[in-house]
């Protein structure tokens, strides 16, 4: 998954400032919309270009940091937080800085994207140097200001979370496997906690992915490639105190159209996946229920139109019918991918945006 400036004649200020003055109607009234994609920026874009990037119709985004090593060469810390590479605070000073440099006024909910990679060692090795990254992450988050971390975890580069994989699956039982990948969440939320109290962390999936996959519990979570995350996120919860808040972004909605997908799957994440969690009464206290959605759904496949919205798989129409679903459903935050058009660039204008689906997403947030 991994920036713009409108032209004045794209942005409708006036009638978004009415409708936050008079208040908004209850699918867009206290929800909080991000938008996550292929145009994540970085810690010096948003410095760059923070003006034209709050013309977008979000209330926040997710963006990364390079490391800034000692030769003056960039070290991709967005990749390389789950191993062996202990990053040091000098090497990210230089993206605080820009954070703390970028004039924000209306984006409130930025997240600092924190990958599962390269994931290269067990769950029972030496895991010092993930637990300082996890814990630099969170500071820079809570000095740049932002909202929390955007913990993506998906397993691009190792399976993770796949028990069948593991390195000692043969000699060590899935029960052994999931209380140690249990105790590593609670590792894991302590040390984002021990430098941002009372931060958000939003996941891309919580429980939904597992019990998903379990086919809604016929299937033994250690038959799943994604089993281990529900171990893992039952130890973000154990960790959890104060008002640490965790999202299940439930990107399992990336294409949902009919409002009654969004009703069911909120009722799923709310009480059809609890017997594949080990708390259930905290779990309902800390998680938020969220939903994503993806603009240019399997592009690859339905292609990517700018002139002809029905060939797409999303129309400006269907798809300010899903958000408007997504936002009146969800407990705080729906999320926005995209991979073929942009929001931003470097050009100060969006890329392969058709204004028809700009239009679509401020009438789903303000609708009349």
């Amino acid at each position: 998954m991994t920036c713009r400036n409108f032209g004045t004649r794209w942005v409708v200020w006036t009638s978004f400032l009415l409708a936050a003055a008079s208040g908004l109607a209850q699918s867009g009234a206290k929800k909080k919309l991000i938008e996550f994609g292929w145009d994540e920026p970085d810690s010096r874009f948003m410095r760059e270009h923070i003006e034209e990037m709050e013309r977008t119709p979000f209330d926040g985004w997710v963006f990364h940091i390079q490391a800034t090593l000692a030769n003056g060469k960039k070290g991709d810390f967005l990749w390389e937080t789950w191993g062996s590479r202990a990053f040091t605070y000098e090497e990210v000073k230089p993206a605080i800085e820009d954070l703390k440099a970028t004039k924000f006024k209306r984006f409130t909910e930025n997240f600092l994207r924190f990958n599962t990679t390269p994931a290269k060692l067990d769950w029972f090795d030496d895991f010092s140097a993930i637990t300082n990254n996890v814990r630099l992450a969170a500071r820079v988050a809570r000095e740049g200001g932002c909202r929390g971390v955007l913990f993506d975890i998906e397993q691009y580069v190792s399976p993770l979370f796949n028990y069948r994989k593991q390195r000692d699956a043969e000699k060590k039982s899935w029960d052994e496997y999931a209380a140690q990948v249990r105790r590593r969440g609670r590792e894991t939320m302590e040390a984002f906690q021990a430098e941002y109290p009372d931060l958000t962390v939003f996941m891309t999936f919580g429980y939904s992915l597992p019990w998903s996959q379990t086919g809604n519990g016929k299937k033994p979570l250690a038959d799943c490639s994604y089993g281990l995350l529900a171990a893992f996120t039952d130890g973000l919860v154990d960790g959890a105190r104060g008002k640490t808040k965790l999202v299940d972004g439930h990107e399992l909605s990336y294409g949902y159209k009919d409002p009654k997908q969004f009703a069911a799957a909120y009722q799923t994440m709310k009480e059809g996946l609890l017997s594949i969690v080990a708390d259930p009464e905290k779990y309902k206290k800390v998680f938020s229920l969220g939903f994503g959605l993806w603009m240019d759904e399997n592009w690859r496949k339905y292609g990517w139109e700018t002139n002809d919205f029905s060939k797409n798989y999303f129309t400006p129409e269907a798809f300010e019918t899903a958000l408007r679903a997504a936002l009146s459903t969800a407990d705080e935050y729906v999320w926005i991918y995209t991979e073929t058009p942009r929001w931003w660039s470097k050009d100060g204008t969006p890329v392969k945006l058709p204004r028809a689906y700009d239009t679509a997403v401020r009438r789903a947030r303000n609708p009349r």
